[in-house]
């Protein structure tokens, strides 16, 4: 019963703080500046300058930061069984973190320190890219990625709408683009598909100038395929915008429900506050909408109540 204690506990610390615990909030913090650190060395450690002068720190800083991403990761299965809402049996429950998103990126982020030692030889330069995705470890502490992907989900049959236009497009202008300039230009419009590069490049940019067509009938093309990129890429923006604000008026509507359930007589109990509190952190609201929301559904009770007792 003690080791399931202290597993639980551990869990506790290592997830996001959500009720005040003050062990756990220094523990988000310490991990979160590590990950700031070790991106910020990963930039400078790309300065050849910086990296023969302090090439000893950048070393210490990895080190350091290896050790407790790898304690961290050890825990973080050890105590998969013990986190809130996991029924799964315990193997299941650490094979379902270490297959996660967030497991799949804390393996990957000390992953480079042990290729090197396994590869010598391998390529430096990969390991530090690989490293910064480090920076993706900040997801434990931010539902940021999890709510565009599922923002994104949600309006997913937009969304392949709106690409399959921009396939269309990206076909059409490239085509145009090769029987207009094809001739004029072979080294760069030589085919479709090497078309296609300024083609994707005017549609979702303003182009990078160093392909452009010279022939009349091109510099009428590209005008078109320039206004048609911007037409689909606000598209996409606005589908995301929706889904993000969908996503949040679907939460609140949920929110109010679990209230207004809690609020059938009339009292919060402990159990039904902790229910609320969880709801919020899953949902990602802040405290001030939700005490909003409650205080607004108690006096909508109170007045139905006061509104039941008067005669008929």
């Amino acid at each position: 019963m003690q080791l399931a204690a202290v597993q639980r506990r551990t869990a506790e610390i290592l997830d996001k703080d959500e009720h005040g615990d003050l062990t756990s909030k220094i523990c988000d913090w310490g991990l979160l500046v590590l990950v700031l650190v070790n991106v910020a060395a990963v930039i400078l450690e790309s300065v050849a300058s910086l990296r023969q002068a302090h090439q000893a720190v950048f070393d210490a800083i990895e080190l350091f930061s290896v050790v407790v991403f790898s304690a961290e990761y050890l825990l973080r299965i050890w105590s998969a069984p013990a986190r809130k809402a996991e029924r799964r049996p315990p193997g299941r429950a650490r094979l379902g973190y270490m297959l996660s998103f967030h497991g799949l990126v804390d393996v990957i982020a000390i992953a480079p320190f042990y290729l090197q030692m396994i590869f010598p030889g391998a390529d430096l330069r990969v390991l530090r890219i690989l490293r910064l995705v480090r920076a993706l470890k900040i997801s434990h502490y931010s539902s940021a990625i999890e709510d565009l992907f599922e923002a994104i989900y949600q309006e997913r049959k937009s969304f392949i709408a709106t690409l399959y236009l921009l396939l269309l497009a990206v076909l059409l202008s490239s085509s145009l683009m090769y029987f207009a300039e094809g001739e004029a230009q072979p080294d760069k419009f030589s085919s479709i598909p090497a078309s296609m590069y300024w083609a994707i490049i005017t549609l979702t940019t303003v182009g990078y100038g160093d392909v452009a067509p010279i022939t009349w009938i091109g510099q009428i093309v590209a005008p078109f395929t320039a206004f048609l990129g911007v037409c689909t890429v606000a598209l996409l923006t606005g589908i995301v915008a929706s889904a993000f604000s969908n996503q949040m008026a679907r939460r609140k509507v949920l929110m109010q429900e679990q209230i207004r359930q809690s609020l059938k007589d009339g009292v919060l109990s402990k159990e039904e506050l902790l229910a609320i509190e969880l709801l919020r952190a899953e949902f990602n609201l802040s405290e001030d909408l939700v005490r909003s929301l409650t205080a607004q559904l108690q006096k909508e009770y109170a007045k139905a109540q006061d509104e039941s007792k008067q005669p008929p």
